[in-house]
């Protein structure tokens, strides 16, 4: 076995290893290094939106609404508080699952479950984003609230609301898209043969499935933290 290189100590030791590649990211795939770097500057924004939505809700003198009545639908007469966010989070919650046994699979090299469980990741995320629009749909028309005015209370409630669940709703339906592209791909055997073109990767390597499925995770638990933040504050 080879020796290993001696590593220059302090911060130039750490700066060496990482810029050559040789022990940070050894027998990692580029396309899930740098999958991960994206992930990460996606969590800072994420951040500054829930931050700053705090940091507005706290520092406004108009009273905020109560998003258990804001969110809330009449079901048979029944004025049922947040019924609709509670079923989005649990259709994007086991979609979590469908993708992590994607991934499970994929490695397995089983290529028609792995396109099955892609195909309902897929179906669960479109469904999220269908309940989204019919949430922004019912806000808009029947309440008046816009990203500038908000005639439940404070004005600022409309920018947060579309900011956030917009902009995490575009990372839902980009996902959707990559999922079926995926899921095309396995079905087709692209992954098998290495077949060049767009996100294949290594030959009878399965990586883009759990590159998907990081992209995937993350995007669940963002939602989790605005549910939490947004919905439940």
């Amino acid at each position: 076995m080879a020796e290993s290189i001696p590593l220059t100590p302090g911060f130039k030791g750490i700066a060496a290893d990482w810029s050559s590649d040789q022990r940070a990211f050894k027998n990692v795939p580029w396309g899930k290094a740098m999958m991960w770097i994206f992930l990460l500057s996606d969590t800072f924004i994420f951040s500054c939106f829930l931050v700053s939505y705090m940091t507005v809700r706290m520092s406004t003198t108009v009273p905020w609404p109560n998003p258990s009545e804001v969110f809330a639908l009449t079901i048979f007469g029944n004025h049922i508080p947040l019924i609709l966010i509670a079923i989005m989070t649990f259709i994007l919650i086991s979609s979590s699952g469908t993708m992590a046994m994607a991934v499970k699979f994929g490695y397995e090299r089983n290529k028609n479950v792995t396109f099955w469980l892609l195909i309902v990741t897929a179906v669960f995320g479109a469904s999220f984003v269908g309940m989204q629009a019919f949430e922004w749909t019912k806000l808009i028309v029947e309440e008046g609230v816009r990203p500038w005015s908000n005639p439940m209370g404070a004005p600022q409630f409309g920018a947060a609301f579309f900011m956030i669940t917009g902009f995490h709703g575009t990372h839902v339906s980009i996902g959707v898209i990559f999922l079926v592209i995926v899921a095309i791909k396995v079905r087709k055997g692209h992954l098998d043969r290495e077949t060049p073109g767009f996100m294949t990767g290594r030959k009878n390597r399965y990586e883009i499935v759990e590159t998907m499925g990081l992209y995937w995770h993350f995007v669940d638990l963002v939602w989790v933290f605005i549910f939490a933040v947004f919905y439940l504050w």
